[in-house]
């Protein structure tokens, strides 16, 4: 599998095979060979989600930007190897809320699982934003997040997860082994 970054340097090699004449071919083309197998896909596994309360409305306003490559691969790996590419529609959005709802659970004071409402995503060049909203009208005092989100297909998953609660803001990190915290 291509990463958009070997994608994007073939698409420059292949422009510049354009300005080379057959004889330069010989010795320009191993040297692409080398350059697109040697540019490494991201080395590391992160998500970052918002959290603001809105007390106007009363409910918690969420956004995750994920790397799209790894979404596609989560979400391919959790449906029975199906290929995923995720773009500016609405084709994935089905799948895309059902894993998100799997992996990203809030539960009040009293352990009870918080409904998130999805709302949809949007894409950047190499990201996912996904935007939820989960009605709560409550103290977030000893209420609990899991964001195990990606954790599944990637070991060294890490979910930096910033929540805004009035003046307070705090950041909490999550990965595997500690996929759950108390805010």
């Amino acid at each position: 599998m291509l990463y958009r970054g070997q994608r994007r340097a073939e698409k420059v090699i292949s422009m510049l095979l354009q300005f080379v004449s057959e004889k330069g071919r010989l010795f320009f083309l191993p040297l692409c060979f080398l350059l697109t197998a040697s540019i490494p896909a991201h080395e590391y596994h992160v998500s970052v989600t918002h959290m603001q309360y809105n007390p106007a409305e009363k409910l918690i306003e969420v956004s995750i930007r994920i790397f799209t490559d790894d979404l596609e691969r989560a979400l391919s790996e959790n449906n029975g190897k199906r290929r995923f590419v995720i773009g500016n529609n609405d084709q994935n959005n089905s799948f895309i809320e059902s894993y998100i709802r799997k992996n990203f659970v809030f539960f009040d004071s009293g352990k009870k699982n918080v409904p998130v409402h999805f709302l949809g995503k949007e894409q950047e060049e190499d990201a996912t934003w996904i935007y939820m909203e989960i009605p709560y009208s409550a103290s977030l005092t000893a209420c609990s997040l899991q964001n195990s989100t990606l954790m599944d297909t990637f070991a060294d998953q890490v979910n930096m997860t910033n929540v805004k609660y009035g003046n307070e803001k705090r950041t909490y990190l999550f990965k595997k082994g500690q996929p759950i915290h108390i805010l």
